[in-house]
């Protein structure tokens, strides 16, 4: 028996957009992109949310940029709880600044204060056994790794590889952008999303699709509907936001079909 499958890039916080999606997709299994923090009004309520469905069976959960850089400092941190070693504890200080200056600041606001003595228990829970690749087959089900028929590969910003600045291809596929490519992909592999890189449009470059359109600040959220022929059918919500901002984004290799949907509250198109 076959399942939907929707993936949903970089939600910053915007709770609202991700509970459009669910109610758009009632009975899909969703693959949320990662960057689900940071910057955004609501990112914990967004967590509890990806959560719940993680718990429902509904949603398969990766890790973005933001999720990693979260996690980092709170990982030196636990680790110099064993060990009480003062460079534990300086590389975790280190870790948590370095997330507050890319946006953690928000998560710090939106609690009414944040340290790593004081962590929450549910983000710290989130932030636990994400996973960094996945491919989806034409059943709807996932793998870790390729499977022997063929499939989609859903990870952050880009295919595993390995480069010069990230030579793990499991970090590199949370980072590297567009245009550090060529991005070798598995065998059987019809083609690849991602989020990470904000487009002004749903594009495709190549056989690597990119649909982050910067929801926290342009209120517009693509999500797309895995399908093995052809590409996947692309939906953009349109809720609250500023959607001119997406003109400040590059323009990427040809903009796929979409199908607009306005949520109460969207600016007019």
């Amino acid at each position: 028996m076959s399942r939907q499958v929707v993936v949903i890039p970089d939600l910053h916080g915007r709770l609202d957009l991700l509970d459009a999606a669910v109610a758009e997709y009632p009975e899909a299994h969703f693959i949320s992109l990662g960057d689900a923090i940071d910057r955004g009004p609501r990112s914990i309520k967004t967590v509890e949310r990806l959560l719940a469905l993680q718990k429902e069976g509904r949603a398969t959960l990766m890790m973005g940029n933001h999720e990693q850089m979260a996690a980092s400092g709170l990982q030196w941190y636990r680790q110099y709880q064993g060990t009480h070693d003062m460079g534990d504890y300086r590389r975790a200080i280190e870790g948590f600044r370095s997330w507050m200056r890319a946006g953690g600041e928000s998560v710090r606001a939106e609690l009414g204060g944040l340290t790593l003595e004081q962590f929450p228990p549910l983000l710290e829970e989130y932030l636990q056994d994400l996973k960094r690749v996945v491919y989806v087959t034409a059943n709807g089900q996932i793998y870790d790794e390729p499977p022997a028929i063929p499939s989609v590969l859903v990870a952050h910003a880009s295919p595993p590889v390995r480069h010069q600045q990230y030579p793990d291809p499991l970090v590199a596929a949370l980072w590297l952008r567009p245009f550090e490519g060529p991005f070798a992909m598995a065998e059987g592999v019809q083609y690849s999303i991602h989020g990470h890189t904000p487009v002004p449009l749903p594009a495709r470059l190549g056989r690597h699709l990119y649909i982050d359109l910067g929801a926290y600040e342009t209120g517009r959220l693509a999500v797309a509907e895995i399908a093995m022929t052809g590409m996947p059918k692309v939906t953009v919500l349109c809720g609250r936001g500023n959607p001119s901002l997406g003109s400040k984004y590059p323009r990427l290799g040809e903009p796929l079909p979409v199908r607009a949907v306005d949520l109460p509250g969207a600016p007019p198109r």
